[in-house]
């Protein structure tokens, strides 16, 4: 048995047994109220999950088992992984076994090259890291429990060995993409003196050599990892994993969620924006005309792409550790001075503008500017690597749900017709 599950087994007796007993003495207990409006609105800020892993906040942003997200901007993806899904910070030793229980994984299956390479060469680099992840389901330990009779309660460690498996695989499968679809030469490798995920990360793509490129990759591992359970991608995979589908088919659902232009898109739309304000003043702009500009966006009716969150009403803090990484790298980039221009200027003009309910920044605002900085041009990747740092945080909520032996989910669906009887009575027993 490894140290991680020796240390997962002491918790999921607990984890049940205090959501066993949250049903028994509390079900009944309302933790808020559903209206009409969040039934059509997306079931945004409806309370219907649980998850252990993260929490965001409005006036402070993103948690990690309780910990601010900018006090863990100096760690690795492992660390990270191994406290979302312990609680705890691992220890020198539980690093060392993590670190090589995923090397063992870092190197891809010729046969999910192959996958990639066989399909289309204007396929979009989302949908080969969807097909490359599911071309690796025949290697599902959860699977194989599963169809062998495994009891449900003790499915979650057969879960935790496919989780290790993918996250350690899904770097290789990201870069080979990278490779495939951008016409970058080769696959490549990974180190062969090194255990550290993000240094293989960096490498594998090809990108760059350079120490900061690497640093980069890791803080955005890190910072991307994982965002409470109510987002697009996580809500899908706790849905599909819900059915008790194995790590390889949820998180492949997951990046679907994560493909589409109101998720995981919007560094790119942030870049873009950013380089069209340099086109238009043929370089940075002083901030006098990054104002006027900012004004002219508002008053013709357009946003400030990057600034606004549906939760956050602070600086993204994930934007903070970005801004931090630039100045300590000394980045010099035009696009990523135009991000530091416009944060001194734009909040200030929205607060005046009035009609932005969050004038501060978020993480997207910053993080598409720094990748294109460090030579990493094609926009249509940067999802990618969203994706390859999210599946750190999706399994270790499908572990966490999973030792809490949490059912699968099934709400209920109304009709229009429906949900207008239901508000109408409601009105008359008011």
């Amino acid at each position: 048995m490894s140290i991680l599950h020796a240390k997962l087994l002491a918790q999921a007796e607990q984890l049940r047994a205090h959501r066993t007993q949250l049903v028994k003495e509390h079900g009944e207990h309302s933790v808020g109220t559903v209206t009409v409006e969040k039934v059509l609105g997306g079931m945004r800020g409806v309370p219907a999950l649980v998850c252990e892993t993260s929490s965001v906040s409005a006036d402070e942003g993103l948690r990690i088992r309780n910990i601010p997200i900018m006090e863990l901007t100096g760690v690795t993806p492992e660390e990270i992984f191994w406290l979302l899904i312990t609680g705890d910070r691992a220890t020198a030793d539980e690093l060392d076994e993590l670190k090589s229980a995923f090397a063992k994984y870092y190197e891809v299956p010729q046969y999910v090259v192959d996958t990639l390479r066989g399909m289309p060469k204007n396929s979009h680099p989302m949908s080969m890291l969807s097909a490359g992840l599911l071309a690796m389901e025949c290697e599902s330990e959860f699977r194989k429990a599963y169809d062998e009779g495994v009891a449900k309660d003790l499915l979650w460690k057969s879960l935790v060995n496919d989780s290790v498996r993918l996250i350690a695989s899904i770097p290789g499968i990201a870069a080979a993409v990278y490779r495939i679809r951008f016409d970058k030469g080769n696959v490549i490798k990974p180190l062969s003196n090194d255990n550290d995920l993000s240094n293989n990360f960096a490498h594998m793509l090809g990108v760059s050599d350079d120490a900061s490129w690497k640093d980069l990759v890791r803080l955005y591992l890190v910072l991307h990892s994982d965002h409470e359970g109510g987002n697009v991608s996580a809500m899908t995979s706790y849905v599909v994993s819900s059915a008790l589908s194995d790590p390889y088919y949820s998180v492949s659902a997951a990046m679907c969620g994560l493909a589409g232009p109101l998720h995981g898109l919007a560094n790119q739309e942030c870049l873009r924006f950013i380089m069209g304000v340099k086109e238009q003043f043929g370089g940075v702009p002083t901030e006098d005309e990054i104002r006027k500009f900012a004004w002219d966006q508002l008053n013709s009716g357009h946003v400030i792409p990057g600034y606004g969150h549906a939760v956050l009403r602070v600086t993204d803090p994930r934007f903070a550790a970005f801004h931090e990484f630039a100045q300590r790298h000394n980045v010099k980039d035009d696009n990523v001075s135009i991000v530091q221009r416009i944060y001194k200027v734009v909040p200030t003009v929205l607060q005046e503008h009035g009609k932005a309910k969050n004038p501060w920044p978020n993480v997207d605002a910053y993080s598409g500017s720094l990748l294109y900085a460090f030579g990493m041009t094609e926009f249509d990747f940067y999802t990618v690597m969203f994706g390859v740092s999210r599946a750190i945080g999706l399994c270790s909520q499908m572990v966490v749900n999973r030792m809490m032996g949490s059912p699968i989910v099934r709400p209920k669906s109304l009709t229009l017709n429906e949900l207008y009887k239901a508000e109408t009575l409601a009105g008359e027993n008011a």
